[in-house]
Order: structure tokens, then C-alpha cells, then sequence
């Protein structure tokens, strides 16, 4: 699955929609990151002043990797060039 996050609401919406995937309650997440439930109900609800470290935690929890791209580059060309690259037996 791939989202274009460009809002804190956009990340906080990912997590729910991958926690509840999960069948994991907020205090469930919270406890295997080690941080407080409200701060899962504030990453969730779209804070915009939640901690990038505790953030990270929290996605590489639920098993979600981050990437960046800058404006000009073609994420299906890239991924294509990655991912199957070499596989031409010409």
C-alpha cells in the first residue's frame, strides 16, 4: 500500500486505519512503543506537534517504512527500476 502523506492528518489517519487493520486498541499500540495513549489519540487525530522520533516508533511498529521523494521523481518509474531492474536475461 502506498499514501502520500502531506499532513499530519494524513499520517494520523494511515495509523488508525493500520491499527484497527491490526485488531490493536490504542492502549495496545501505545504499550510496544512505549509511549502514552494520548499520544497515540493525538498522533491519530492529526497533531501537528507530536514528536517525529515517537511518530517513527509508532509507524515502525504497525510495520510501515517512510520514503521521500523530491517533486520531480517518478515513484512507479523508480519502483520499477528497483524493484526489476537486472531481470532482463537478453
Amino acid at each position: 500500500m502506498f499514501n502520500t502523506i502531506e499532513t499530519a492528518s494524513c499520517i494520523g489517519e494511515t495509523i488508525k486505519t493500520i491499527r484497527k487493520k491490526q485488531k490493536l486498541t490504542q492502549a495496545q499500540l501505545a504499550a510496544s512503543c512505549g509511549v502514552g495513549v494520548r499520544f497515540i489519540q493525538e498522533l491519530e487525530g492529526g497533531k501537528e506537534s507530536c514528536h517525529l522520533g515517537k511518530t517513527l516508533t509508532v509507524l515502525q511498529a504497525l510495520g510501515l517504512t517512510v520514503y521521500t521523494t523530491d517533486s520531480d521523481f517518478d515513484l512507479f518509474q523508480g519502483l520499477q527500476e528497483q524493484f526489476f531492474e537486472g531481470d532482463n536475461d537478453e
